[in-house]
């Protein structure tokens, strides 16, 4: 074969761009980074919704039963305090434990990842102050926020009282939903929304939104137990962005954890020791 018949090779082909998880049209104003690069989309937050909805109802009506096969009726649990936050406090474990295997399941299963990474628990990025410095910084973080917010509500609240109070009426009641606040509500709130929610919000709308939409839903959805408080649900609303703003500067759920659950443990306990200056606080309104 001579150099005039040999077979022209074809030109280089570029090689094809990695897929993105969403549309681009959909991340113009935003780098799309890993942790926003999850697999679920708007439909399985709903689908998330439903479930919770749903599984809270069915949870309600098993307990009743329960309560009623040892002889406890609706209507005796409604007037005691010891039963009615004995009861809300089960409701809220069993649909915890429910959300958390289904997203474990869809996660694993549907989408063949693992969970706890892919929903947004990760260690901290590289960087020139050491790990130890910053989970110290947000635990730190956390105990500022709520000594201003418990302030402020102190200072300017009305004495109405709320829904919520009504689950601390018996003291080992409450002290068992003290224990929850800390040691279970962060983890599943902040797996909730800022592991699942926050990311489909972000990558649609810009990281902007993504914080003040999920800080939003996140007070908005304490708004029941809060209702007539209008200050409280208000700063609610400003720790929910704030824990998103966590998250977002972060790009780990572990921030946002830190920070919450510091927050909810001086909310729970910090008040016994810092109970001389917050009757200052209160003797001056």
């Amino acid at each position: 074969m001579t150099l005039d018949d040999s077979p022209i090779p074809p030109p280089p082909v570029a090689p094809a761009a990695e897929p993105s998880a969403i549309p681009a049209a959909n991340a113009a104003d935003i780098t799309l980074t890993q942790d926003l690069r999850v697999p679920w989309t708007w439909l399985d937050i709903f689908l998330l919704a439903v479930i919770a909805l749903v599984g809270s109802a069915l949870f309600k009506m098993l307990l009743l039963g329960a309560f009623a096969h040892f002889g406890i009726a609706g209507v005796q649990i409604a007037k005691s305090p010891a039963l009615f936050g004995l009861f809300n406090l089960l409701v809220q474990l069993l649909i915890t434990v429910a959300l958390l295997v289904y997203l474990a399941a869809q996660v694993r299963v549907n989408f063949r990842a693992p969970f706890w990474r892919t929903i947004g628990w990760r260690a901290f990025e590289p960087g020139a102050t050491p790990p130890a410095v910053r989970i110290c910084g947000w635990i730190a973080a956390g105990f500022v926020l709520a000594f201003v917010v418990q302030s402020v509500t102190l200072r300017f609240a009305s004495k109405a009282k709320l829904p919520v109070q009504a689950l601390f009426q018996d003291r080992r009641v409450a002290l068992a939903l003290m224990l929850t606040a800390v040691l279970v509500a962060p983890a599943f709130e902040e797996t909730i929304f800022r592991g699942y929610i926050y990311p489909v919000v972000a990558r649609s709308y810009g990281r902007a939104v993504g914080v003040f939409g999920t800080g939003i839903l996140f007070g908005l959805m304490h708004a029941a137990q809060l209702w007539g408080g209008w200050l409280q649900i208000g700063e609610i609303i400003i720790v929910g962005i704030l824990l998103t703003y966590a998250r977002a500067v972060t790009r780990t759920v572990f921030a946002s954890f830190l920070l919450h659950v510091s927050y909810n443990f001086f909310v729970s306990f910090g008040l016994l020791l810092l109970a001389p200056w917050y009757r200052f606080i209160s003797t001056r309104h």
